[in-house]
């Protein structure tokens, strides 16, 4: 059984390992049972954000540093082989500054519509992603602001809503963004209504109660992506905490005409865990799906912090467990100090610029113990540990091959029997580990 080993203690990083011996385990070993022909959902893949920041800081990189990143990243065979990622529509906070896309007060036509501030470092790091991934990406588009002159307050921060005589406008501005991306060669996959609609931040955000959310998709924005033969593009609603997921979904799925435009629900990790909100979710709607849109350490960049894998890889196997589909990380690249950020929020990023090197964090590598092995279309199967130290999850790839992940945050090392459908081995995970196994 061949296996791939990333260890704080070691120089293991993503590396693999001599095979497993068939030779029977110990049966009074701790146990992590795997078994294919249960099988629950498939994948649509693993990503992360292209935002302003890590484009710029991407164009900012010389010729040989930038290929070397889109490799880590997109490259299918040599890298994670990213496939679901996610693309702001107006500025975030992690852009330069403030901007919009329609940018003229009162111009509910959109005749100043433009992608333009798009073209100079966004969209030509999202196609170079695609040239090395060998495919379109599966791009989910997610608004941190309308412009300013659509909202109560007048400004893209500080929260506000938008107003209700620029619904429509604002639902058209989706549509334009989608058939500008698809002329530069970039297709969206899907969107999120709203980047965080219940926090009202320092940087662009806007408010939205479940209510006029789910009134907008109903009556704004799945009309608007329908008459403009959109249908196909697939609406998130939510995009926030774990917290409230259900609370809000509720809202949402009551109303019949507002759940059949609804792809599912997204949701980020800030805050406390709540993964049972995911596992209620699906229970309580198994036909809409569930999707992680974002998540980061914030506080600064925290370069070569271990704790930041773990997060990592702790929340992606809780969310697989109960029902994700795909999981996007939030900035690709960012450098030395977390940014660019126009308000200073300054943040981690699997890998970092320091201007002479890439510099690949622990969050790096343990997605990579995902993404490498389960690949979109992948189905989760049935997985369970008999101790709660062995941290498991496990797909059932297309070709065949089944990856189980199984992560050891102890400072002690742990060994088990590895169980895969009566393929049996010993394994052996050091101190503050994870391994990917391939059977």
């Amino acid at each position: 059984m061949r296996w791939f080993l990333t260890a704080r203690d070691t120089p293991a990083r993503l590396a693999e390992q001599a095979p497993l011996s068939a030779d029977p385990p110990d049966a009074a070993l701790p146990g992590v049972c795997v078994r294919p022909d249960r099988r629950f959902q498939a994948l649509e893949g693993f990503g992360g954000a292209f935002t302003e920041a890590a484009a710029v800081t991407w164009l900012q990189l010389d010729g040989a540093q930038r290929e070397a990143l889109l490799r880590h990243y997109f490259d299918p065979v040599e890298g994670h082989g990213y496939s679901l990622c996610r693309v702001h529509m107006n500025s975030c906070d992690f852009a330069l500054g403030h901007y919009a896309h329609a940018e003229t007060p009162g111009d509910t036509a959109l005749a100043g519509y433009s992608i333009e501030r798009d073209r100079r470092a966004l969209l030509p790091f999202i196609q170079a992603a695609q040239r090395v991934a060998g495919r379109p990406l599966k791009l989910l588009v997610s608004p941190w602001s309308p412009p300013a002159w659509m909202k109560s307050n007048g400004q893209m921060n500080h929260g506000g809503r938008l107003l209700p005589q620029y619904r429509a406008a604002w639902a058209r501005c989706y549509v334009r963004f989608i058939e500008a991306y698809a002329r530069e060669g970039v297709p969206v996959w899907g969107l999120t209504v709203q980047n965080e609609p219940a926090a009202t931040q320092r940087w662009d955000s806007c408010l939205y109660s479940a209510e006029e959310e789910r009134d907008f998709v109903r009556d704004h924005l799945g009309p608007a992506l329908e008459a403009a033969g959109l249908g196909d593009v697939r609406i998130v609603v939510w995009d926030h905490n774990r917290d409230q997921l259900v609370e809000r979904a509720a809202v949402i799925y009551g109303d019949s005409e507002a759940a059949r435009r609804v792809w599912g629900a997204g949701f980020h990790w800030y805050g406390e865990d709540h993964f049972d909100q995911v596992q209620l979710l699906h229970d309580a709607w198994p036909d809409k799906q569930l999707l992680f849109t974002e998540g980061c350490q914030e506080g600064g960049p925290h370069d070569g912090s271990w704790d930041l894998g773990e997060r990592y890889a702790r929340s992606m196997i809780n969310d697989l467990n109960r029902w994700t589909v795909g999981w996007i990380d939030w900035n690709l690249l960012l450098d030395a100090h977390g940014g660019p950020n126009h308000v200073g929020n300054y943040c981690s990023a699997p890998v970092l610029s320091d201007g002479a090197a890439l510099r690949l964090q622990s969050s790096y590598h343990y997605i990579g113990h995902f993404a490498r092995h389960a690949r979109p279309g992948a189905r989760r199967v049935l997985c369970a540990a008999t101790r709660e130290v062995l941290e498991c999850t496990a797909f059932a790839n297309a070709d065949g091959s089944v990856a189980t992940v199984v992560m050891n945050r102890s400072e002690q090392p742990q060994s088990f029997r590895l169980d895969i459908g009566g393929r049996c081995a010993r394994a052996d995970l050091p101190p503050r580990s994870i391994a990917t196994y391939l059977a």
